[in-house]
């Protein structure tokens, strides 16, 4: 393929990270191709690793780009609650790993080398969604420090996103559990109870 300059730099990146997302969303990670997406974008390989310099970074603008979409759709839940925000902030992590599960999936699938930190532009994206909950347990639990309202928020993410992960993955259908949101969210209250 020839070499194309129709787009300025910034224009490419979008361009790349837009039609990774939907490939990403098409394949899942595990198939995933940056060869691939330069094919879709009528630009060689060579012009993405310009823009990205490696995989990882393409990935994690990716998945930054699934971040944003993600923190959009819970705070568009909790916009939409006439009740319980708790329970619809569970469904809503739920609703979004089940409508986007290869996206999802993505984010736990990639992997930066061992030591490698995460850029604090990606850090910043993914914090954006534990924020979210701090804030909501924080409402709901007005007495507790906020350390101890942040520590629960990471905990608690960790019990949805396992419970969530099982039932995506069909662990809890061999295991013979038909409610795992209902579980989530017992556990959730549980702890919240406990603190």
């Amino acid at each position: 393929m020839g070499r194309r300059s129709d787009h300025s730099r910034e224009e490419l990146e979008a361009l790349i990270v837009a039609e990774g997302h939907r490939l990403l969303a098409e394949t899942g990670y595990a198939r995933f191709s940056a060869r691939e997406v330069a094919k879709r974008i009528g630009y060689s390989i060579g012009t993405i690793y310009n823009v990205f310099a490696d995989l990882d970074r393409l990935m994690m603008a990716i998945n930054g780009r699934t971040f944003e979409m993600w923190a959009a759709f819970l705070r568009e839940r909790l916009a939409a609650a006439d009740g319980d925000r708790i329970e619809a902030l569970v469904q809503g992590y739920f609703r979004f790993a089940g409508e986007n599960r290869n996206l999802w999936m993505a984010i736990y699938d990639h992997r930066l080398p061992p030591g490698t930190p995460l850029p604090l532009n990606e850090d910043e994206e993914r914090r954006k969604l534990t924020i979210i909950v701090i804030h909501e347990l924080a409402t709901a639990l007005p007495g507790v420090s906020d350390d101890a309202v942040e520590r629960l928020a990471r905990s608690l993410i960790a019990t949805v996103h396992g419970h969530c992960t099982y039932a995506l993955n069909g662990t809890f259908e061999l295991m013979g559990e038909t409610d795992p949101l209902g579980l989530a969210l017992a556990r959730v209250r549980e702890a919240m109870g406990a603190a």
